[in-house]
């Protein structure tokens, strides 16, 4: 594409250069190549992208008074997130391959235009593939799966039946999504446990990523849901019956027990581990370890905007702060005592 192609996809200020300039990707500051974009975002990086080979750089407008003359440049408000865009459009599609002769493919699947089925992989009866998709090698996509278009399953993935996934979702490796929730009754005669039906469904919204090795378990009589743009780490756990807002981070070694909800836009660090029944407010913020008890709801109310809860339970970050400087004079004072 070229300089003034992507800034009528992505917007920005067109400072200086030539906008007929063929850009084919993106690197950093330092190596990018002539024919690739580099960013910055305040004024020691706005000087080493500017010294640096790259072919266009992107900056925020006012991070250098004046820019080399022989240099393109386009201003953004958000050059992270113009780079990161332009990284998406700039990356080039694979080719389609069809259908390996060593997959496997039931009665009744249907297929749309331009799919990739790797070898190895298993299709079984009723599944629906949209446009565009790839399942890569050994993935496993169970009876009746609906896939939507432009979708990435990637190597040994594991699709249970009853599962929806909408369209532009990336699974990675090893991801393991519908599988039975961890859900028993006990008999208090015997101590024996019985599994409680676990027959709902899984549906994962548009534009959702899940990393390697995560799960992500189907309802027990209704629906677990993943909402759109979601994004999930590697190592991640959501269990029965939890609905997922949308544009929510989930980083990895997170742990959602069963029936618990997370608002849009919320974050949970690494290793967070919330109860079963609770509820996390819209744009929470969990620092990493902090955790949620069982039927509890965390919000931001009261708080200023970007506001960090840690801890266990959570709580707001200065609070913790103050609590641990408490601990630490009593502990001190009880040493002199």
């Amino acid at each position: 594409m070229t300089i003034r192609e992507l800034i009528e996809a992505l917007g920005g200020r067109f400072v200086q250069g030539d906008g007929g300039l063929e850009i084919d990707g993106v690197g950093s500051r330092e190596f990018a190549a002539p024919s690739e974009v580099a960013f910055a975002e305040d004024e020691a990086g706005a000087k080493v992208a500017l010294g640096g080979p790259a072919g266009l750089v992107v900056l925020r407008r006012g991070s250098l008074a004046s820019y080399a003359e022989d240099k393109n440049v386009v201003e953004s408000s958000h050059p992270r997130l113009w780079f990161a865009r332009a990284a998406r459009l700039l990356k080039p599609v694979p080719e389609a391959k069809g259908t390996h002769p060593r997959a496997t493919i039931g009665e009744f699947v249907q297929m749309g235009e331009e799919i990739t089925i790797g070898p190895g992989a298993v299709v079984e009866d009723y599944v629906h593939v949209g446009r565009g998709t790839r399942i890569e090698a050994g993935a496993v996509i169970g009876q009746g799966v609906r896939i939507g278009e432009f979708c990435r399953i990637y190597p040994r993935v594991v699709i249970y039946p009853g599962t929806e996934i909408g369209n532009r979702v990336v699974a990675h490796a090893g991801a393991v999504l519908g599988a039975d929730g961890f859900g028993y009754v006990r008999d208090p005669v015997t101590g024996a446990y019985t599994q409680f039906p676990q027959q709902g469904g899984l549906a994962i919204e548009d534009d959702v990523e899940i990393g390697a090795n995560s799960t992500i378990d189907h309802g027990a009589l209704g629906m677990t849901r993943i909402r759109r743009g979601t994004k999930i780490d590697n190592l991640v756990h959501v269990g029965h019956n939890c609905d997922v807002g949308e544009d929510v981070i989930l980083v990895a070694l997170t742990g959602i027990s069963g029936s618990s909800s997370v608002g849009r836009g919320a974050v949970l660090a690494g290793q967070v581990g919330i109860g079963d029944h609770a509820h996390v407010g819209e744009g929470v913020v969990l620092g990493g370890q902090s955790g949620v008890f069982n039927g509890k709801t965390v919000t931001n109310e009261g708080l200023p905007p970007g506001s960090v809860l840690y801890g266990t339970p959570a709580r707001p970050l200065k609070q913790v702060l103050r609590e641990q400087a408490v601990l630490a004079r009593l502990a001190k004072a009880r040493r002199k005592g």
